[in-house]
């Protein structure tokens, strides 16, 4: 995988324009089954990652990434705001100062069990998980063509409309859950189709 702060300041501007630009779609999603602050508040936390990026890219990956969990930890509300930062702080815990892609999968599984156990949630409960996990097998499986990741991340938050919510606020809806795309899917799937763009440019 490249490194360099050259590059962690191009990823992080490209995940911090796709959460704005899908601000009100998360939102909306939100406001179907959820408190309806996700957009906003997602939002809200990479404008504060932002604020200190020049500071943060020039941290080596491990840094990097503990740092982008921390300012999301603290400024994104709601359940969100620890879980997808649970996952960038595993993430920067877990990697190397120069990381290989296995290396990328291997922390991407732990983060995966990171959140799992902050979120007390597994698979097909309607969760980020329900993106992340299909990801990390395709990865796991020897899927390493950037356009296949992101085919999977998406296909993966199109198929949480079916399910019923089972952790979170949408809960509380039952069965009314059903028939709604999962807020969090979407933005796992933002995210990482946001990084999968930038290493295409790069590769």
């Amino acid at each position: 995988m490249a490194s360099g702060s050259d590059l962690r300041g191009v990823m992080l501007a490209a995940v911090a324009k796709a959460i704005e630009r899908h601000a009100d779609e998360l939102t909306a999603l939100d406001q179907a089954i959820g408190d309806g602050d996700h957009g906003i508040n997602m939002k809200r936390g990479f404008e504060a990652v932002m604020a200190d990026a020049g500071n943060l890219v020039a941290k080596p990956w491990p840094e990097f990434l503990k740092g982008v969990g921390m300012t999301l930890v603290m400024k994104v509300g709601g359940a969100s705001g620890p879980l997808f930062g649970t996952l960038f702080l595993t993430l920067g815990k877990e990697l190397p100062p120069e990381p290989t892609i296995d290396d990328v999968v291997k922390a991407l599984r732990a983060a995966i069990e990171a959140v799992q156990a902050r979120g007390k949630s597994e698979r097909g409960q309607k969760t980020m998980l329900d993106v992340l996990i299909p990801v990390a097998e395709h990865l796991e499986a020897g899927g390493r063509d950037l356009g296949g990741i992101v085919a999977a991340a998406g296909a993966a938050a199109e198929a949480t409309v079916p399910m019923k919510a089972i952790r979170g606020r949408a809960s509380f809806l039952g069965d009314r859950s059903i028939g709604h795309l999962d807020p969090g899917a979407r933005s796992s799937a933002l995210i990482i189709t946001a990084v999968a763009d930038v290493l295409k440019e790069v590769a």
